[in-house]
């Protein structure tokens, strides 16, 4: 039978082998992760794993160590996806907007309506015109970054209030600041690779 200190290291290690742990929606597996820091990072060294904590930000997560030169390479943990160039570029204009609030002092989550996650897409989409096909792409991109778990819908809003989404600050994990420094010529090859109607490639 596990002790209460055994059973809460083996939650802790499963709940990260899930997803993505935050301080403010997993307060206890983040308790197990502060408490049994070092049983829980051992496990995952034993299969080439990092435990990633950002303590500031809240959340922790894991990545695949890189092999030490000569060491053989393990499998990944998790397959890297290719992501859609709507996806991409999504990533990189949320990124943005992160950088923008945070740098602008206001406290809380940031919080993007719809119509605002349209706007920021329509720029670097060549064909415009047509309406309806700008707001399916919109949507379709807004599901993916959700399934990614950069965006978390909002629950609770009032029937009238317009769909809204919050911006995961895991997303700064993903999008780097080396990333960040090249951001604009990178929404130029974005936009130069989109085709009409901003179809995913």
């Amino acid at each position: 039978m596990r002790t209460p200190e055994e059973h809460m290291i083996a939650s802790t290690i499963i709940r990260l082998m899930n997803g993505v742990v935050y301080r403010e929606t997993h307060e206890e597996t983040w308790r197990g992760l502060e408490r049994h820091a070092a049983a829980v990072r051992d496990h995952f060294t034993e299969i080439g794993i990092d435990v990633i904590v950002d303590d500031l930000e809240g959340y922790a997560y894991l990545r695949t160590a890189e092999p030490d030169e000569g060491d053989e390479s393990l499998p990944r943990l998790v397959k890297r996806r290719a992501l859609t160039y709507n996806v991409s570029l999504l990533l990189l204009l949320l990124r943005k907007r992160l950088a923008e609030f945070e740098s602008s002092g206001e406290e809380g989550k940031l919080v993007l309506e719809r119509d605002q996650i349209v706007e920021m897409l329509r720029v670097y989409l060549k064909d415009t015109t047509n309406e309806a096909r700008t707001l399916s792409q919109a949507d379709a991109t807004i599901s993916q970054a959700v399934k990614l778990g950069f965006l978390r819908e909002m629950r609770g809003r009032s029937a009238t209030a317009p769909a809204a989404w919050e911006v995961k600050r895991i997303l700064k994990a993903y999008v780097d600041a080396e990333t960040m420094a090249d951001f604009a010529s990178r929404l130029s090859e974005y936009a130069d690779a989109a085709i009409p109607g901003g179809a995913d490639e």
